[in-house]
C-alpha cells in the first residue's frame, strides 16, 4: 500500500495517481545530494530536513512563529487581582511564547507547532548527574489548559490530538530516566513526541511525521 504524504485536493492530482508516497518524496528531495552529498554523514537540522522535504508540497515550515508573542499582554484579570499586583508605569507590549517552528498546510490552513529540545543525558561514560538539566521540562507548558486551547484555536487541530510536537535531541534521547519521564508525560499521545537519536539520518524523523502527524493537518 502506498503511504500518502501529500493531502489530496479535490480535482487536483498530486504525484503519480494523485498521491505521493514517502519514498517518492525522498527521491524528489534527493537526500543523497543534500549538503554536498553528506546527508548520512553530517548532522541535519530539523529546519533543513523539512524545508527540503516540503519543497513542492502543500506543507511549509516557519521558524520562530510570532502569533503567540503577545498572548499574555492583555490576558484578563479580575479587578481584585489587579488591585493587588504591580502595575508598571510603562505598558507591557510583548509577553508570550514563541515555539521553535510551525508546520503549516496551505490548503487546510491548519498548523502544528514544534518545540525542539537538545539536552545532555546520562549515557555510557557519564555520571547520572549528566542528566540533571531541566530544559525538557519547558515543553510541559504546552500541556496547560489555557495554552493548549490557544494553540488549538489558532492551529485548528482539535482534541483528542495535541496541537504540538516535541522533538528531543542529544544524549537525553538515551537517558534511561529522562526517556521514561517524557514518555510518562505524553501518555496516550506518543505521536506528539519523538526522540531523534541519529540526527545524521532524517529518515525516521520524516517517517514519524508522515505516519503519525501529517493527517492532522490535512
Amino acid at each position: 500500500m502506498v503511504r500518502r504524504f501529500i493531502c489530496r485536493r479535490a480535482g487536483v492530482a498530486e504525484g503519480v495517481g494523485g498521491i505521493m508516497g514517502t519514498d517518492e518524496l525522498r527521491k524528489r528531495t534527493k537526500w543523497q545530494d543534500h549538503s554536498g552529498g553528506k546527508a548520512s554523514v553530517a548532522e541535519q537540522s530539523f529546519e533543513e530536513v523539512f524545508t527540503a522535504c516540503f519543497e513542492g508540497t502543500n506543507f511549509s515550515i516557519r521558524a520562530n512563529p510570532k502569533e503567540f508573542t503577545h498572548i499574555y499582554v492583555d490576558y484578563p484579570l479580575a479587578e481584585s487581582v489587579l488591585a493587588e499586583i504591580y502595575t508598571p508605569p510603562t505598558k507591557i507590549n510583548k509577553h508570550g511564547i514563541t515555539p521553535d517552528f510551525a508546520i503549516d498546510h496551505v490548503l487546510s490552513g491548519k498548523t502544528l507547532y514544534v518545540e525542539i529540545k537538545r539536552q545532555d543525558g546520562w549515557v555510557e561514560g557519564k555520571t547520572r548527574s549528566a542528566g540533571r538539566g531541566n530544559a525538557h521540562e519547558r515543553v510541559c507548558k504546552y500541556f496547560t489548559p489555557g495554552l493548549i486551547n490557544i494553540l488549538r484555536n489558532k492551529g485548528g487541530i482539535k482534541s483528542p490530538a495535541l496541537p504540538f510536537w516535541a522533538v528531543f535531541q542529544g544524549d537525553i534521547t538515551r537517558d534511561p530516566c529522562r526517556v521514561r519521564e517524557i514518555t510518562c508525560w505524553f501518555g496516550k499521545h506518543p505521536a506528539h513526541y519523538f526522540f531523534w537519536r541519529n540526527t545524521k539520518n532524517p529518515d525516521q524523523l520524516i517517517d514519524h511525521f508522515d505516519l503519525k502527524l501529517k493527517h492532522l493537518l490535512c
